[in-house]
């Protein structure tokens, strides 16, 4: 077993992604002060290792560090909770709340697509991470299902969102850039497909990609490569599949706005897809199916989505917005 920092022993992988590995670990001995949960030794926890190349960038450590304050606030219970960092040496570590379920891309090539019921309301749920974490200035920028881990709760899955403030760490400018849409293209939004200015808008067209995902088990724009898919993001309509319901599309269709300013807020994403939910389901009365044909009077967008600072289109971590902002 490997110790990590004086306070935790990984045990065993339980996945690797272009940032890191996830361990299952065991905690040592209480964390300190820094840290956002103290824990207990003994207590099982996740603890994602950073690339060695991550480690060894002095960029990405002043990042780590600089975000410490805003992960470690992150609560909300559709979020994995950031209980401590570590950065130690050449190693850089987050150590989280294990989370015992598949994430969300496994379980739907092992599935297949959701009903549309169902994937509204799973991203209903999401919606109101987003929520949270933009009213606490945090945009996360890499909402896909490897992202989304399940939780069984109560015999219902209970979608938790991870990767705040890692995802993206490999942008950093020390590195090299040749891996930067490597996995991902298929969730990026046209703003960050060209470089432009990026606010919280960008969550919201990754919650509708992966609204889309759910009923139909692909995302809607797919190609030969990275580069036939993001050309797709920035000019391509997303075809209509005839399963999903008028109501659901409204929803999916303004997410997917090319325009970030009409995309929806996650607040009012959240709201109108419960009512989607409500009016679409098979014991729907007359007002919910009324209300559900008219969500697209509540997918208001934010007044004031606050702008990611530093130079337009600079690849950051999770982009942190002014506090409150959202």
């Amino acid at each position: 077993m490997r110790p990590v920092g004086s306070k935790y022993l990984l045990e065993e992988p339980l996945g690797r992604g272009a940032t890191g590995t996830v361990w299952r670990a065991r905690q040592r001995e209480t964390a300190g002060a820094e840290a956002a949960v103290a824990g207990q030794p003994g207590e099982t926890v996740a603890i994602k290792v950073l690339k060695e190349e991550l480690a060894n960038d002095a960029d990405v450590v002043m990042r780590f560090l600089r975000e410490r304050s805003v992960l470690l606030r992150l609560t909300h219970p559709n979020i994995v909770r950031v209980r401590d960092l570590v950065v130690e040496g050449d190693l850089l570590a987050l150590v989280m709340d294990l989370v015992e379920g598949p994430d969300l891309h496994r379980h739907l090539r092992e599935n297949g697509p959701f009903t549309p019921v169902a994937a509204a309301l799973l991203t209903a749920q999401i919606a109101d991470a987003l929520g949270a974490s933009h009213a606490d200035g945090v945009v996360h920028r890499d909402l896909k299902p490897a992202n989304v881990l399940l939780k069984q709760q109560g015999g219902e899955m209970h979608p938790m969102l991870t990767d705040f403030g890692i995802a993206r760490l490999a942008d950093s400018p020390g590195l090299t850039r040749t891996h930067e849409f490597v996995g991902t293209p298929a969730y990026i939004a046209p703003e960050s497909a060209e470089g432009r200015p990026q606010t919280s808008a960008v969550d919201i067209y990754g919650a509708g990609i992966l609204l889309y995902e759910l009923v139909t088990g692909r995302p809607p724009f797919s190609g030969g490569s990275a580069l036939e898919v993001l050309h797709q993001h920035l000019s391509a309509e997303p075809r209509r599949p005839s399963t999903v319901p008028d109501p659901l599309w409204t929803v999916i269709e303004r997410c997917l706005r090319k325009n970030p300013e009409q995309r929806p807020s996650a607040e009012n994403l959240a709201r109108g897809l419960r009512v989607v939910a409500d009016g679409i389901g098979v014991h729907a009365n007359s007002g919910q199916i009324a209300a559900a044909e008219n969500v697209g009077a509540l997918l208001l967008p934010d007044p004031a989505p606050a702008p990611v600072p530093g130079e337009p289109g600079a690849a950051d971590p999770t982009q942190v917005l002014p506090h409150g902002a959202g």
